[in-house]
Parts: C-alpha cells; structure tokens; sequence
C-alpha cells in the first residue's frame, strides 16, 4: 500500500495520465506550431533563398558536388532542379541570390518573383524527380510568404536607366567569372588542353549560344553550353527588365519645396548653419501635417540620409521627424542623420528611439570677438601681412552685387580649380555658385592686378563662397584657388570675410567641419590615457588619406567656438553602412559610370558646382 502512495505522491493522479491528451502543449512545440515571428520571416527567407542560391550554382558548376553528400541534401532544397540540366541549375541558383536581398529588405517586388519561383521549384521537384520532401519544403517557405505578406510592402528604390546599364556590365562580369569556372571544371573531358584565351574565346560565344573553339567528350559538351546560354540569356533578361521596368526616380525639390523651404528658413533659419544646404535641389524633403517643419535627405544605397537639424519650427519638428521615419519604413530604407546639432539630436532620439554618437565639432567665430592682435593669432597674422605685401588684393560682395559676366567667371575658375573629377558635398555644401535666388549669399575673391591679366579668369586667383545663416550669420560653403598663387588664400580671404561682416550685417560666421575634433584635442593633451592616445594616433594616420587632423589646425588657427555635430542612427550594425553610404553622397567614394559614358549624360544631367576637400589645408572646406 505504501508503494502505492509513494507513486500517488510521485505526481500520479486519478484521472489524469501522461497519455491524457489533454495535457496542454510545451514551450517548443507551442513554438513550433506557431511558426517564425513575423517580423523574422523576411531574414529567414532571404537567408534561405542565399544558401538555396550558392548551392544551386555548385551542383550545376561542379560535377563531383552533384555526386556528393551535400547533393542530396541540396536536391531537397527548394529551387534545386534534380535531374533537371545544370543550366537551369544554375539559372535558379542566380535568380535566388538576386532574389534574396529584396527579400531581406521587405521589398513588394521581390514577393511578388518568389511567390512565382517557389511553386515552380516545387513542381520540377514533383515531376522530375518525385521528391517528396523538394516538393514539400519551397511550398513551406511559399506558405511563409504568404502568411507573412504583411512583412513584405516595401516600395521600389529610386532608380534610374542607368541601372539596366550597371547590370549588364556586373551581370556580364559575372558570368565571365562563371563561364570560366564552369568551362574549366571538366579536365578530363577536354579535348587537349585549350589556353587560357581559348577558354575565355570559348565563354564568350557560349554567353550568345554559340559554340566555342574547346571540345568535350560525351554530354558535357552539351552541359557547358546550355549552362553558358542560360548565364547569357539571365544577363539578357535582367538587363532588359531594369531598362524597361516603370522608373522610380531619386527625389528632387520641385519649385514648391523650395519655395516652402525658403519661407521656413525666413523665419527659422538663424537656428542652424546647415539650414541654407536643405536647398539643394537633389534632395527630397518630407514636411510636417502643419507644414511648419520639414526633413531634407538624400537616398544612398538604401540609407535614407538626413542633414543637420530640421527646419522650421521646433515645435513642429516631431511631425517632421515621424513623416520621415514613416517614409522610411515604407521603402525599407535605413534612417539615419548626418551633422545635426545637439538639440537636433536630442529631438531625434527621443522621437524615434534612435541613438546618437558625436560626429566632430563645427568651427563657428563671432565676429565681434575677432582680432588678430594677440599671440594666438601671430601665425595668421604673418600669413596674411606677407600675402598682401605680395600684392594679392581681396573683395567681399553679396552675390546680387556681382554682374553675371563676373559670375561666370568665378564659377568658371571654381569648376576647373577643383581638385577631383569627382563632385564632392552634401550635409555641408549647396551645390552651386551665384543662382538667382542665392543673392544674399556671399562670395570672397582674391586678386593679384597686373598678374596674367589676360587669362580666362584674369587676375582671379582664389574663391570663397559663403551662404546666409538667417538674418546675421553666413556659413562657410567652398574653398578653391588657383595652384598656382601663393599659400595662405584660403587664410587671407576668410579673414577679409570676416572684416568685411560688419557692414554686411553678419555677426557670426560657421567655418569648416572638423571630424573627431575633441578625440585629437584630448588625445595630445599631457595625462592622456592610453586608449585616446592610441585613438587619436589612428586618427592621425586616417588623416593621410582623409583630412581629420589637418582641417582641425586649419579652424583651429582662427580661435573658433566649437560646436558638436552627431550622426544618428538605429543600430551600431548599421553604421558601417551608413558611413559608406554618407562617404557617397559627399563624394569621397563613387561609383561612376565610365568617363566616356560620363561625358554623353552630362549635357543631360548639368553637374552642379560644389566643393572638393581634396589637398592640403589651402584648399580645406566644411564637410561631414
């Protein structure tokens, strides 16, 4: 009897066994029947649709993979075609990677292509081969898609038809690679052994459907073939989808944004330096329900940039803000903030849970406290005393003031006194030099008279434009001079500039941006630990290649107060990429069609006249 309690006290109890089917299900099982979250599903599947991809193409590619272990493995996975030929192998191996990523980001149209692969995979599994399992699985990931399709409403990226054109030229690439790898992989089914040029001879006619000068034994001659058309024939397809797909292009201000933007800059444009930038015109803009705030970015690489604060209202920044964020969800963009200041930023983090890190500092100099009387200020003062000795004679002028031939002329010298071939700026540069609606801005020239008077700019021999900053401020835009005159231009005219604030009703005058300004100033400083010492001496070894360590001598020397910029973002992930994609759009890194295609679109798309932050501290401006 005893026994018999000791099991009752074990936990069995009258009426309910283990084999009660009514016991309730456990954490896992409940997991597994509920599924993936939904918020996880576009990683799964896209991640899928990767290793699909890759395997794919090895059992098409290698003949000893379809042999192997991991081949039957692979056939059970969706988009492996079985005994199906190696060029449809390989076509759904490529089709699934160009796939995946649009998976990954949500994107509409990327469902919309995997709804329709998936059932394909799995009928060729069922017909072909009869595998259960092949059959079974793209049907699970279809189900996914189609129960999570919620997950996946992402609009079309901007885009161009000179995408159609970057793709063929990558597409191509590729399966040159690929069409050598696979024309290779078969020794002892060649006949002699074909160069490396017959090889590549051989490819090239494949990518059309030809055949090559390479002969194989038995069936793999057909295999190579079929598999080089097919690479040829998706190189095709791809390119003529992107030529002829309706175009999404990139967000420009139309002449009512700018004409809002204008209005808001009136009212609030003392708040920020960076607020006369939002004007350029290859900016989009998001405004506030009341119109009172607005949001200027660019789209780069799939990051959504920002720049500086908002405009308009404080109060209304929020509305601003949350269309923003509203129109990045909407396209599975990365949000992210370039430059803006301190209130910006707190602003932004705490309407969109996002965080903050300090970007640099901006040299700003008021304008009643200058002087270059005093030790600190001997090394400009000398600099400028021999400039002048030498003759070079300075101008200070609104650009209303300016006759349009004057004009030309200076957006002549400052286009082909850039240092690049490249357009550099963003956050930190308007793009443009002496338009009609700029009059408030101001340009400082220099002159030698008597001094090669007769060339296409005759005795200009350096440019500063400046933008307004409200009603008493003006903000440092670009730098040029010509190589040839003397060092110190750059010095010289910004400290004409500032002599000449006063009587243009400027109080305050924002320089050039300084990249990790606080880590080299605390990092030289006598009881720096070793983690900042050794940061700012990677910093300083950056600066050989990028100016960091010079642009902030450079500020330095005019006894600026600094002022702390911050990038926002939402993931420390993420910033790798949003760092790239800000290097693009500043124009440090590009991606350019070749130079002869360059020079047949720019009749087409006029380049705007921005800065170059190329050289050394003579030719310095403000970037971020």
């Amino acid at each position: 009897m005893s026994v018999t309690q000791d099991g009752d006290k074990s936990g069995s109890v009258p009426g309910r066994s283990q084999h009660n089917t009514g016991i309730p299900p456990g954490p896992l099982t409940r997991r597994l029947l509920r599924g993936p979250r939904p918020e996880s599903v576009p990683a799964l599947v896209g991640t899928a649709c990767t290793l699909v991809g890759l395997m794919d193409i090895a059992t098409g590619v290698f003949p000893r993979f379809r042999h192997s272990r991991m081949h039957a493995f692979a056939e059970v996975l969706p988009g492996a075609l079985g005994p199906l030929s190696a060029a449809l192998s390989i076509s759904a191996g490529v089709l699934l990677l160009l796939l995946a990523h649009g998976l990954k980001r949500r994107k509409r149209r990327a469902w919309r292509a995997a709804v329709v692969l998936l059932p394909g995979g799995a009928v060729a599994q069922f017909g072909y081969r009869h595998s259960l399992l092949g059959t079974l699985l793209p049907l699970i990931l279809l189900a996914l898609l189609l129960r999570h399709r919620r997950e996946f409403a992402a609009l079309p990226d901007p885009h161009s038809r000179w995408k159609a054109l970057a793709n063929f030229f990558l597409m191509g690439a590729g399966s040159i690679g690929l069409g050598l790898i696979i024309v290779s992989v078969h020794p002892h089914r060649t006949v002699g052994n074909p160069s490396l040029a017959e090889r590549l001879e051989h490819v090239l006619y494949g990518l059309f459907g030809l055949d090559g000068p390479i002969d194989y034994r038995g069936v793999v001659s057909g295999t190579v073939g079929d598999s080089l058309g097919a690479l040829g024939l998706l190189t095709a397809l791809t390119t003529g989808y992107l030529a002829f797909r309706p175009e999404h292009p990139a967000a420009r201000l139309t002449e009512d944004d700018e004409r809002r933007l204008r209005a808001l800059l009136a009212r609030h444009g003392g708040r920020d330096s960076l607020g006369h930038f939002a004007l350029r015109r290859d900016k989009g803009v998001v405004f506030s329900p009341s119109g009172k705030a607005a949001v200027c970015y660019r789209v780069v690489s799939g990051v959504m940039l920002a720049s500086g604060d908002p405009i308009g209202d404080v109060e209304a920044w929020p509305g601003a803000i949350e269309r923003f964020m509203d129109e990045a969800k909407a396209h599975s963009w990365t949000p992210a903030v370039m430059g803006c200041g301190e209130t910006g930023g707190e602003v932004w983090t705490r309407e969109t849970g996002l965080d903050a890190l300090e970007l640099g500092d901006e040299a700003v100099v008021d304008v009643p406290d200058f002087s270059l009387h005093g030790r600190a200020m001997r090394n400009v003062r000398q600099m400028v005393k021999r400039i002048e000795r030498a003759g070079y004679e300075t101008r200070v002028r609104r650009v209303r003031d300016l006759s349009a031939g004057e004009l030309a002329r200076i957006r002549g010298a400052a286009g082909d006194w850039r240092g690049t071939d490249t357009e550099r700026g963003f956050s930190m540069a308007l793009g443009r030099i002496g338009d009609p609606a700029d009059g408030d801005s101001v340009i400082a020239t220099a002159h030698k008279p008597g001094e090669d008077a007769t060339g296409p700019y005759g005795d200009l021999k350096a440019v500063l434009h400046f933008v307004p900053w409200g009603t008493d401020g003006m903000s440092l835009d670009l730098m040029r001079r010509d190589r040839s005159a003397d060092p110190g231009m750059n010095e010289l005219l910004i400290v004409a500039a500032l002599h000449a604030a006063p009587a243009l009703g400027v109080a305050r005058i924002s320089l050039n941006f300084a990249m990790f300004r606080s880590a080299l100033a605390r990092g030289e400083r006598l009881g720096a630990g070793p983690v900042l010492r050794g940061w700012r001496k990677l910093l300083v070894f950056l600066s050989r290649w990028f100016q960091i360590e010079s642009l902030y001598r450079f500020n330095a020397k005019f006894q600026p107060r600094w002022e702390p910029r911050f990038v926002v973002f939402r993931s420390p992930g993420e910033l790798p990429r949003i760092g790239l994609a800000a290097m693009r759009a500043e124009g440090f890194v590009t991606l350019a069609l070749p130079r002869p295609l360059r020079r047949l679109t720019r009749d087409r798309h006029p380049r705007p006249c921005a800065h170059d932050t190329a050289g050394p501290p003579d030719h310095e401006i403000r970037t971020a």
